[in-house]
């Protein structure tokens, strides 16, 4: 008679000890005892039949064997979250349609990438939880494509569109990237006129060239890769140093148009529409907090994308 497989418990502990390092700094990332973790510890290395941490003077270094374990041990963490997630929404006051009078309650995790996420999205979030004060909401900003199917997050603002099936999808629209200056930096160091006169100016780019910056170079053919005075792979860095004075860089237009100082160049010779869409899979349509939540950044990021054609 085969053995049944070790129990979620031992896996969780096991994965904090690989986060933390030390099984004291687990046990209080748990809630759990020390004698209780490494009691856990151990029940796992006894039914794999081999070590899984060993010390060092920096705590417990994991093994192959513990390396080997933890991407399967953090898939099993997000599939709970995202369980517990499902599940605290079917509470009696928090189950039906988000617009047949149940309240809007639970934990809703939402992602978008660095810009979208630290500078258009919380203010949609402050009105959605307004609007719904039982509502939680876990914001994570990645501009990796998280996997919805997986459940790695509940609703997704992509700039790629999303091409999984299972999914609900809203286009949002087209957002403009524009190159943009603040006006004391071109007081001091004059406005470009074409495209050629960028090599007198401090430019702000990216550090590695990943496949979608290539893609981007291609849409823009008249424009040589520059030499960048700042170089940053975050585009949040890349956004704060045009706003600072920096130099010249690329930035959403209708961002730029909320800071004054701002002044869009060569809007004629560089013009790059990048498209915009909320995602979610479709199991989750008649979840009232993640159908709100979904509603509600549409809403909002529509609004956002106006802005880029007003005036």
């Amino acid at each position: 008679m085969s053995q049944p497989p070790p129990s979620w418990d031992l896996y969780r502990s096991f994965l904090a000890v690989i986060r933390e390092g030390s099984l004291s700094a687990a046990a209080r990332a748990l809630g759990l005892t020390q004698p209780t973790l490494a009691r856990h510890v151990a029940a796992l290395e006894e039914a794999i039949g081999g070590s899984l941490f060993v010390r060092s003077p920096r705590g417990l270094d994991p093994t192959d064997a513990a390396l080997a374990l933890k991407p399967q041990a953090e898939a099993l963490d997000a599939a709970a979250a995202s369980l517990w997630r499902t599940a605290s929404g079917y509470g009696a006051s928090g189950y039906g349609t988000a617009g047949g009078g149940a309240e809007v309650r639970g934990t809703v995790r939402v992602t978008a990438s660095e810009v979208v996420g630290a500078r258009i999205l919380p203010a949609i979030l402050a009105d959605l939880r307004q609007r719904h004060p039982a509502l939680e909401i876990e914001l994570v900003l990645s501009n990796a494509v998280d996997d919805l199917l997986q459940r790695d997050a509940d609703v997704a603002v992509r700039m790629v569109e999303p091409d999984q099936q299972a999914l609900l999808v809203r286009r949002i629209g087209v957002v403009a990237l524009g190159m943009h200056a603040r006006r004391d930096y071109l007081d001091r160091h004059g406005t470009p006129q074409c495209l050629e006169d960028l090599g007198h100016h401090s430019l702000i780019g990216f550090d590695r060239e990943t496949p979608d910056i290539r893609a981007m170079m291609r849409r823009a053919p008249g424009l040589a890769l520059p030499r960048f005075a700042l170089r940053s792979d975050s585009h949040l860095a890349q956004l704060s140093a045009i706003e600072a004075g920096f130099g010249i860089g690329i930035c959403q237009v209708p961002l730029a148009r909320r800071t004054p100082d701002l002044v869009r160049l060569l809007a004629d010779a560089f013009d790059m529409p990048m498209g915009m869409w909320v995602a979610m899979h479709e199991d989750l349509r008649s979840t009232p907090r993640c159908r709100a939540v979904f509603d509600g950044l549409a809403a909002g990021l529509k609004d956002h994308v106006s802005t880029d054609h007003a005036g």
